[in-house]
C-alpha cells in the first residue's frame, strides 16, 4: 500500500517526507527540486508491540510498515504537459491514496509559485489538473463504450449512464469520490483508475512560530478544514520543519521537545495512523520468544487470508485460528493466565479478524 505524497512546489513535501523517512531527501527553495518519486518505508507507531515484547520476552520486534512517495510539485497546465506534469500524474496513478501537503504560513523568504499563499486556491489547484486527466481518461472510455451501448448492449448502456454521471460531477469541478453511487458501481469505477477517486488525506503545514504559540487553528487551517469537510477527508494539522528536526533526535529529546510545545505525540504519528486509517488497513499481532509483530490488513479480512500474510502455506492449510484481544491478554498479563481463565477462542474459516487481535494460527499441509 503506497501513498503519494503532493502539493504545489514549495509548500514543504520533501520537508516533510525527510521527516517520514530520514531519507534526506533534497529540499530546496525552488519548484521542481523532486523529480524522481523518493520511496520511503515507515514503521507504524504501536505501543501494543513494546507492551507484548516485554511479557513475552521477546528478541525481535517488527512493526508493520507504509511506503511514502515524495512526488515532484505541480502547476498550472500539468495536465497539459506543463512543469513535470506528466511525470507528476504517471507516479500519482501508482499510489493507492493521496497525502495532500498544504501550505498554512506566511514567510516572504520562501517563494509560493503563485505569489501569494491560499489553501483554498492551492487545492483546486491541483485537484482541477487531476480532474482534467480524469476527463480525459473518461473520454476515451465513453468513446467505446457508447458503440456497444448503441448495439443495444444493456451492460453497456448502465455503464455509459454511470460514465456519463462521472462526468458531470467531473465537469461540475468535484473529484470522483466525492459522487454518490452503489457498492457495484464502485466496483466498476475501480477499474477506470481515475486519480480523483483515491481517497486524500490533507495535511496543513503551519510554522514553527504558530506550533510554538499553539496557534494550531490559524485562518489558513481553517479555511483547509472547511474545504475538507467538503469531501468527507481528514486534515492533519503539523510543522514539517519541526518533524524534520524531531526526527533526527533519539526518544528521551523527542519527549523533551514534544514537551517544551505541549504535545503528546508528534505530529508524523498523527500522520501515519491516519494514512493507515485512510487505506482502510488495521493489525493484528503475533508473539512469542522468538518475535512479537504487527501485520497489516484490510479491515474486512477473515482469518484464513490473515493466515496467508505470514505465509501461504498457512492459508493454505488453514484449520483454526487460537485469539485472544490484546487488550484482554494485557489485563490477565501473561499467555499462560489468560489460558486458564479460558479467554482464548478458537475461530474459523469465517471469522473477521479485529484490530489489535493477538493469534496462533493452526494448520496442517
Amino acid at each position: 500500500m503506497k501513498l503519494g505524497i503532493v502539493g504545489l512546489p514549495n509548500v514543504g513535501k520533501s520537508t516533510l517526507f525527510n521527516a517520514i523517512t530520514q531519507a534526506g531527501a533534497e529540499s530546496a527553495n525552488y519548484p521542481f527540486c523532486t523529480i524522481e518519486p523518493n520511496v520511503g518505508v515507515v514503521a507504524v507507531p504501536d505501543k501494543r508491540l513494546d507492551v507484548l515484547e516485554k511479557m513475552y520476552n521477546s528478541r525481535k520486534k517488527v512493526h508493520a510498515s507504509i511506503e511514502f512517495y515524495d512526488i515532484a510539485g505541480l502547476v498550472k497546465g500539468a495536465s497539459q504537459g506543463e512543469g513535470l506534469g506528466n511525470k507528476f500524474l504517471s507516479h500519482i496513478r501508482e499510489v493507492a491514496a493521496i497525502v495532500h501537503v498544504v501550505r498554512a504560513f506566511d514567510d516572504e523568504n520562501i517563494v509560493h509559485v503563485d505569489g501569494s499563499v491560499d489553501p483554498v486556491r492551492d487545492i483546486e489547484t491541483i485537484n482541477l489538473e487531476l480532474i482534467f486527466s480524469d476527463i480525459e481518461v473518461l473520454d476515451r472510455r465513453i468513446e467505446k463504450t457508447v458503440k456497444l451501448a448503441r448495439s443495444g448492449d444493456k451492460k453497456a448502456k448502465a455503464e455509459f449512464e454511470l460514465q456519463e454521471r462521472i462526468k458531470v460531477h467531473l465537469e461540475a469541478g468535484k473529484p470522483v469520490r466525492t459522487l454518490e453511487v452503489t457498492e457495484d458501481e464502485a466496483e466498476i469505477i475501480k477499474g477506470y483508475f481515475l486519480l480523483t477517486s483515491k481517497p486524500v488525506l490533507y495535511v496543513a503545514n503551519i510554522s514553527e512560530e504558530d506550533l510554538m504559540n499553539g496557534s494550531m487553528e490559524n485562518e489558513y487551517v481553517k479555511k483547509i478544514k472547511e474545504y475538507a469537510t467538503q469531501e468527507n477527508s481528514e486534515v492533519v494539522v503539523i510543522s514539517a520543519k519541526i518533524e524534520e528536526e524531531l526526527s533526527s533526535l533519539d526518544e528521551e529529546e523527542k519527549r523533551e521537545l514534544l514537551a517544551d510545545y505541549g504535545l503528546e505525540e508528534t505530529g508524523l504519528d498523527k500522520l501515519i495512523h491516519s494514512s493507515y486509517k485512510l487505506l482502510g488497513l488495521m493489525s493484528f499481532l503475533t508473539a512469542g520468544e522468538q518475535e512479537v509483530r504487527a501485520w497489516t490488513i484490510n479491515i474486512g479480512t477473515k482469518a484464513p487470508a490473515a493466515a496467508g500474510k505470514i505465509h501461504s502455506d498457512i492459508e493454505r492449510g488453514f484449520i483454526r485460528a487460537e485469539i485472544i484481544s490484546y487488550d484482554k491478554l494485557v489485563e490477565c498479563g501473561s499467555e499462560a493466565a489468560a489460558k486458564e481463565k479460558g479467554y482464548y477462542r478458537l475461530e474459523g474459516k469465517d471469522y473477521v479478524m479485529q484490530d489489535g487481535d493477538v493469534v496462533n494460527f493452526r494448520f496442517n499441509v
